[in-house]
């Protein structure tokens, strides 16, 4: 009998959907809020447009932003004290995945106690998180949709990969005119990662028909836009594109990854690199190491190590190193 399971939330998506966040909030309980960002959101101006939106509807903001790309453990965990003392009782995550990801653990952290790397793989999170609201400021991590968070604990040089359901958040706004800001180089390097989810959670063997379908849609909006979001900057690319992010999303979240991002976590970890510029070189030689393995998948487009479609050890994964490079 197939029995599956499909988590994602509440999801506001449309051009100028974020002038809802209040409203959210407000659904949500919310008299003080903790937001999370960082400063190349500031320098674009959407800090303080949800700091004037906040304040117009009359809740109190606690601002943390000290988040790097591949957020590190003493981020959360500063974030959390801040969270504590200001009396925080919802959280909201504005940015790509390093800020969600640091927002996330906050929570974590905020209600349960700890460290961060206590509830490192799944389902360890025993007590409820306070509210969350995401908004993506990329169209490439899907964070903003998952139950998954990654943090980078600095004394291992790991990214620590966190995983339940109760890292969903309440609601997520996707307003895609948030990436008319963003750089080429950034609107390239988020788009490959949410293709990498779309591939490698289409050929994972947890994969479903809720998923599959998320998986193809992506790959597809994504191979239809990219060029032209690039070139033009044309908003309805740039909302296909954020599309095609929360669909894939959707289906990694479900259907989990394969060991592109399992060595793409393991080179975060240990280098710092971004993690948009690690799939371009990885993807090719897995779609071509997975396809002995699921050759009737590969025929329409291409897969953490566990939901891989071939089992792998790290011979394997040494030689897909070896090749890409």
């Amino acid at each position: 009998m197939f029995i599956t399971k499909f988590a994602i939330p509440e999801v506001i998506f449309g051009k100028g959907a974020i002038k809802y966040l209040s409203q959210c909030a407000g659904r949500l309980g919310a008299q003080r809020v903790l937001l999370v960002s960082d400063p190349g959101l500031e320098s674009a101006g959407w800090v303080d447009v949800i700091k004037a939106q906040l304040k117009e509807n009359a809740l109190h903001c606690a601002y943390f932003s000290e988040v790097n790309s591949n957020p590190r453990d003493w981020q959360v965990h500063k974030g959390a004290n801040l969270y504590k003392e200001s009396g925080a009782d919802v959280i909201i995550g504005l940015g790509g995945g390093s800020p969600i990801d640091t927002a996330k653990g906050i929570a974590v952290i905020a209600s349960n106690g700890g460290r961060i790397n206590d509830f490192e793989g799944a389902n360890k999170i025993m007590r409820p998180l306070p509210p969350m609201i995401f908004i993506p400021s990329t169209a490439g991590s899907g964070s903003d949709v998952t139950q998954f968070c990654i943090v980078t604990d600095m004394e291992r040089q790991v990214k620590m990969t966190i995983i339940s359901r109760s890292l969903v958040p309440n609601i997520s706004i996707i307003d895609p005119n948030l990436l008319v800001t963003k750089t080429r180089e950034l609107i390239v390097a988020s788009a490959i990662d949410a293709l990498a989810h779309a591939i490698e959670s289409f050929l994972s063997t947890l994969a479903s028909p809720f998923t599959e379908s998320q998986a193809l849609l992506a790959i597809s909006l994504i191979l239809e836009n990219l060029q032209t979001a690039l070139e033009t900057r044309d908003p309805d690319a740039l909302e296909k594109l954020s599309i095609a992010s929360t669909a894939a999303g959707m289906s990694f979240s479900n259907a989990g990854l394969g060991i592109g991002h399992s060595l793409a976590h393991s080179l975060g970890g240990r280098y710092d690199v971004l993690h948009g510029l690690v799939h371009p070189i990885l993807l090719p030689v897995i779609m071509k190491f997975n396809a002995v393995a699921c050759r009737r998948k590969m025929a329409v487009p291409d897969a953490c190590t566990l939901t891989n479609p071939r089992p792998v050890d790290w011979t394997d994964l040494l030689g897909i190193c070896e090749a890409a490079w």
